[in-house]
């Protein structure tokens, strides 16, 4: 009874020492002092959250293909999963220094010794044999060994590298956030370009219809040649701007391409003019949706795994313990290999004490703390760019409403103007040059008008990514973030 009473005391103790973890546990600190109007508050990473297809708010069946393109056949989104299996798999080994190592090897041999052995040469038994015979080992031992964690060593290094893990985690999702931002950036100038390419064919009809009806009025003397070489160098100049929009568009169908990990010929995107209009944004929409942006989880994750090194570097200044034992059978012949009286077995424990090793402890902790600091301020700094990306989204949205209404009102006026022109020109109550004067000013303000337009819905894509994704009635309320499926694929998608 006592020595059962000493093993349960042993026992309790080792219990008590394996629940020690050194260095300082993890407290996310206070990212920065947040504005406090438009409900901001303190961001948390709820990258987790399903971001959802929020293109589809622009309802568009080309953006949503282009969209199912680039997530399924993006080369740099299949890097980030590939990012994401190495992190787990890291974690998961981390994680296995928590259980015993338990070996098998197994082995035979056969043995000659020589006649002259050192081990019989003080022996004084004459007729002794001038050669020994050769004899067999069968041998089959268990290895084990397993360091007891008495400071925190692996449970810190477990912690750090399942930070990581969802860090690599949070680093898919901004991939894949950028990736559906750049999609849609680059598939909306496409169509504002189609717009332009649009609006210059209409001109290039215009003036050539021009120079046609100059040709007419020379012929009948109501016009000079100076008028048709002036309408020749306007149509000139409108067919040189319409070359220059149709090569951009030729390169943003390229970037587009290249972003769906395919080729232009499979796009399959004839010419559709910008129809689109921005979505509205609700009223009062909550901060807590900035929490879902995975740069700001990356950090915080990351800053988590930093503070877990801390604790890694700590424990180095203490003495580790480690169990070893074997275990198995030993015998000359095959058949008695697994006789009870060919067992064989030990055990023991080692401890390991540091006692000078040059200060290289103490550099490693320093090292720690120092990369810890500089999480911080990368967490803190994440939080500020996603502020200012809020609100310079918000901005850009405002002034290009009201930029947008003004042009529409201008595009009117100019065109009204340019017919009236026309017409007074025809009636011979003024040259051509009033004319070109007022098609020019046209032609500007219907292209700024279709470029502030395509800026409209450029901004609406920034802020929907400053957001960490699209937004829906549901997520007014406030939500739990549920933990990143650990050795899960079930948030990314397949090989």
């Amino acid at each position: 009874m006592k020595t059962f009473s000493l093993r349960l005391g042993f026992l309790a103790t080792l219990g008590l020492l394996t629940g020690c973890s050194v260095g300082p546990n993890y407290h996310r600190p206070a990212p920065v002092a947040l504005p406090m109007d438009w409900h901001w508050k303190k961001a948390e990473p709820r990258d987790e959250l399903a971001k959802g297809p929020w293109w589809e708010l622009f309802r568009d069946s080309d953006l949503n293909r282009m969209e199912s393109l680039a997530a399924a056949q993006n080369q740099n989104l299949q890097e980030a999963v590939g990012r994401v299996d190495e992190a787990r798999a890291r974690a998961r080994l981390q994680g296995a220094s928590f259980f015993p190592t338990i070996t098998a090897n197994a082995s035979y041999t056969r043995t000659q010794l020589p006649a002259d052995n050192p081990q019989f040469a003080k022996i004084p038994i004459p007729g002794i044999l001038t050669r020994l015979e050769p004899y067999n080992s069968f041998s089959v031992p268990l290895d084990l060994s397993y360091e007891i964690d008495l400071w925190g060593r692996v449970r810190r290094s477990f912690e750090a590298a399942q930070a990581q893990a969802q860090a690599s985690v949070a680093d898919y999702q901004n991939v894949l956030l950028t990736l559906n931002s750049d999609v849609a950036v680059e598939y909306l100038t496409l169509r504002e370009y189609d717009s332009e390419t649009r609006i210059l064919e209409d001109t290039v009809k215009a003036r050539t219809e021009s120079l046609r009806i100059n040709k007419v009025r020379v012929q009948a003397g109501r016009a000079t040649n100076v008028d048709v070489a002036q309408a020749a160098t306007d149509l000139t100049n409108a067919e040189a701007q319409l070359d220059e929009v149709e090569q951009n568009r030729a390169e943003t169908e390229n970037a587009i391409a290249v972003l769906c990990g395919t080729t232009v010929a499979e796009l399959n995107l004839p010419s559709h003019p910008l129809d689109l209009k921005p979505p509205s944004i609700p009223v009062g929409l909550p901060a807590s949706l900035l929490e879902r942006r995975p740069d700001v989880a990356e950090a915080e994750r990351t800053m988590a795994a930093r503070n877990a090194q801390i604790g890694v570097a700590y424990a180095a200044f203490f003495p580790s313990l480690s169990l070893t034992g074997q275990g198995g059978v030993l015998s000359a012949r095959a058949t008695d290999l697994f006789h009870w009286q060919n067992t064989i077995w030990s055990f023991g424990p080692s401890i390991s004490l540091p006692i000078f090793d040059g200060g290289q402890n103490n550099s490693n902790l320093q090292i720690a703390r120092a990369q810890y600091d500089q999480a911080v301020s990368s967490y803190r700094s994440s939080v500020l760019n996603s502020v200012k990306d809020v609100e310079n989204a918000l901005a850009d949205l405002r002034f290009l409403a009201r930029e947008t209404d003004a042009l529409r009102q201008s595009v009117q006026s100019s065109r009204q103007a340019t017919d009236l022109e026309k017409k007074r020109f025809l009636v011979g109550e003024t040259n051509y040059t009033d004319v070109i004067v007022a098609d020019e000013t046209r032609l500007s303000t219907e292209r700024t008008d279709s470029q502030v337009r395509g800026q409209q819905l450029y901004a609406t894509v920034r802020l929907i990514k400053a957001l960490g994704g699209g937004w829906d009635a549901r997520e007014l309320a406030p939500e739990q973030p549920a933990p990143i499926p650990f050795g899960s694929h079930a948030d990314l998608p397949t090989h």
